[in-house]
């Protein structure tokens, strides 16, 4: 497949140079042009027609959210992932709902950059070879292979419906999965680095998960330091 061409919508000069050099780390990614705020985006746009652009939300002139509602209306052709500080449910709603390939919280790793941009290449490819796909190919480009709930599951939803505030499924459901791929345990800096969180949001899940026999702890001492914790799938 050729190169993908991304247009890098930033105000933040530092930010957005580092967020250029994360994209370019990728293989198959090209940065070809950046934009300071949603007006000069949307131009760039119609001038380049890029085939992704990355996006920040708070921007001076027109922000994130506007921009992508204009690329809406006006039925631009080109796939947006957003990167941004914004963590309040009302803005996350408001950019979900405009279709956004995928929702990146500042600040992150280029890790979880890297996947994201891997994810929505092999996307790309597998569309441009299909002319019709299964319900199953379907749900596998999107990421979305469908299971039956086995009892496991069936344990994060009962605590999950009722979380307290500051929690959601979505990150526990990151951390119940990257401990499954961990047969020796994992550190909460471990799971921070695994699915690119700040180490103090993953200790708080852990904390909680462990609290309600979800997961199990370890305490493990060295010979030099505190002794870590280490985490585990309770079996």
């Amino acid at each position: 497949m050729k190169t993908i061409q991304v247009l890098l919508v930033e105000d933040d000069p530092m930010v957005r140079e580092v967020n250029r050099q994360f994209i370019e780390r990728v293989e198959g990614f090209k940065v070809i042009d950046m934009a300071s705020d949603g007006v000069k985006g949307i131009e760039k746009i119609k001038a380049l027609k890029p085939d992704l652009v990355v996006m920040d939300i708070f921007m001076p002139e027109q922000d994130g959210i506007q921009t992508l509602h204009q690329i809406r209306a006006e039925n631009l052709n080109v796939d947006c992932l957003t990167v941004t500080a914004a963590n309040d449910v009302q803005t996350i709603q408001q950019i979900l709902h405009l279709g956004v390939f995928d929702y990146i919280m500042k600040p992150f790793t280029f890790e979880r950059m890297e996947q994201t941009l891997i994810h929505y290449r092999q996307f790309k490819e597998k569309m441009a070879s299909a002319s019709d796909v299964s319900q199953a190919e379907l749900d596998e480009m999107i990421g979305q292979a469908w299971q039956p709930i086995n009892e496991e599951q069936e344990q994060v939803i009962k605590v999950s419906q009722d979380l307290p505030k500051g929690f959601n499924r979505a990150t526990m459901d990151k951390v119940l999965k990257y401990l499954k791929q961990c047969e020796v345990g994992a550190s909460a800096d471990d799971v921070a680095t695994g699915i690119g969180v700040a180490r103090v949001t993953a200790r708080r899940y852990l904390d909680y998960m462990e609290k309600n026999e979800m997961i199990r702890v370890d305490i493990q001492y060295g010979s030099v330091g505190r002794p870590i914790n280490q985490y585990f799938i309770e079996e």
